[in-house]
């Protein structure tokens, strides 16, 4: 009886899952997408654990306390983590595809039948490579693992050569599943592929290489729907690994850069001469009051938000700010490039948490022709997506990146704690023009000091 009710619960499931990804894609129905995408995760567990084939709940009720026990600190994590946060679970399920494919792997050896095994392999090595760098990715974005690339001579030769170690092995143990004693062996080549796959990697690629990790983890739990001959995980993977692939399609857009160029590229290495660069050029800078009295004496301020902004936790300050300006008749919109942050939508998250109204909120595309008729343009932590050398230096390693055109504004204020360069390792044109000028400090700070001054005014 039960059985006939399993795939009306998936197909449920299932349906839940695609409506998810569309209410997901429009900020009005963004919520409903959330709600509905949690329901049909409710569903597809339920099912699975009304199969009669479960004849112990034992380890399942212990494996349910002890992800509570982890899921319940992540998600009170705060919303500047959600980047880790986002590694972080991408880590978890990859790990649980890579173990579950080799449980089955040892449970049904000699039985399996090529097309099992294939799925199974590419299951394993899936799982096994994201969890590791998926790691990794936690590692650099905590600033626990250096930020800045990690690279040695030939160290794309062998990681390609480790990655085809790899898959030799798994098609190999396709070809002959009771070869048992490979298994382990490629299992820890794919462990150790995915950590020398982000080493080389800087934080500036981090919105890129979240989005991949992501379609690698649902491609490794559809593949695991194979092996199980589950048709919701098959959907459920497919639509994961797609909408992350596309995801990062985009994100490489953005940068106009290729995937080999993110993967492969050692993009952020600080650049030779850039510091001797710095010592010869001179800036403008300001106080958080002088900053105050152009802000307030502006009539259109555009803020553009970046990394900067997140680290200090600032989105808060900056939502005071909008509503002391917006208060004085000043008209504030906020500018997001689509790899600001450290993964795609960082700031869109983090300034909707501090309330700020989402139609402020523009896109690339939407606001570079606002910026010529701008009174201020105030850049909040964001470095590279607003650098000028993308336009016209064709040795600029960010040569021909879409940026915001934040330089054709009246006046220009970079909140910034110094002049190191951001992370593509070059400095910024934008803080040596005449038009710009600097505010040094901690992003909450300053902006906390320019509320001050503002609200002081008559």
């Amino acid at each position: 009886m039960i059985d006939s009710f399993i795939p009306l619960i998936y197909l449920a499931a299932a349906i839940s899952f695609i409506l998810a990804l569309m209410w997901l894609s429009a900020v009005a129905t963004a919520r409903r997408g959330v709600i509905i995408g949690v329901a049909g995760m409710a569903l597809a567990v339920c099912g699975t654990l009304l199969k009669p084939e479960i004849v112990s709940y034992r380890w399942i009720a212990i494996a349910f306390v002890a992800g509570t026990a982890i899921g319940v600190p992540m998600a009170m994590m705060p919303m500047t983590a959600v980047p880790q946060r986002t590694a972080l679970s991408h880590a978890f399920g990859a790990l649980a595809a890579g173990l579950v494919g080799t449980a089955e792997y040892y449970l049904r050896t000699p039985n399996l039948d090529r097309f099992t095994m294939g799925a199974l392999s590419l299951e394993v090595l899936l799982g096994f490579l994201t969890f590791t760098a998926s790691l990794m990715a936690f590692g650099k974005l905590q600033e626990i693992l250096p930020t800045r690339p990690i690279t040695y001579r030939h160290q794309n030769v062998l990681n390609l050569s480790l990655l085809g170690l790899a898959a030799g092995a798994g098609a190999y143990l396709t070809a002959r599943p009771e070869a048992t004693w490979l298994f382990p062996v490629f299992g820890a080549l794919a462990l150790v592929f995915g950590v020398l796959l982000i080493v080389p990697i800087g934080g500036a690629d981090m919105p890129t290489v979240i989005s991949l990790l992501n379609s690698y983890a649902g491609l490794a739990a559809a593949a695991m729907g194979f092996v199980l001959n589950n048709k919701l995980l098959i959907i459920a993977g497919a639509l994961d690994g797609s909408s992350g692939f596309i995801l990062s399609v985009i994100m490489c857009r953005a940068m106009n850069r290729s995937f080999t160029n993110v993967l492969f590229g050692a993009f952020g290495q600080v650049q030779a001469g850039a510091a001797a660069g710095e010592e010869q050029r001179t800036v403008r800078s300001a106080t958080p009051d002088e900053a105050a009295g152009i802000l307030q004496a502006a009539s259109l301020v555009i803020v553009v938000p970046g990394y900067g902004m997140a680290v200090a936790q600032a989105q808060h300050k900056v939502r005071e700010m909008y509503d002391v300006l917006t208060k004085a008749g000043v008209e504030v919109k906020f500018a997001i490039h689509p790899v600001a942050g450290r993964m795609p939508g960082h700031m869109n998250v983090l300034l909707a948490e501090a309330d700020i109204p989402y139609d402020k909120l523009m896109e690339m595309d939407d606001v570079n022709s606002e910026f010529p008729q701008a009174d201020v343009a105030l850049v909040i932590g964001a470095n590279d997506v607003t650098n000028p050398a993308a336009r016209h230096d064709r040795g600029s390693p960010i040569y021909g990146m879409p940026i915001l055109d934040v330089d054709k504004a009246r006046t220009v204020m970079v909140i910034k704690r110094s002049m190191n360069p951001g992370f593509a390792g070059i400095d910024n044109e934008l803080y040596y023009m005449d038009r710009t000028l600097m505010v040094f400090g901690d992003a909450k700070g300053v902006v906390g000091n320019i509320v001050k001054e503002l609200g002081g005014r008559p």
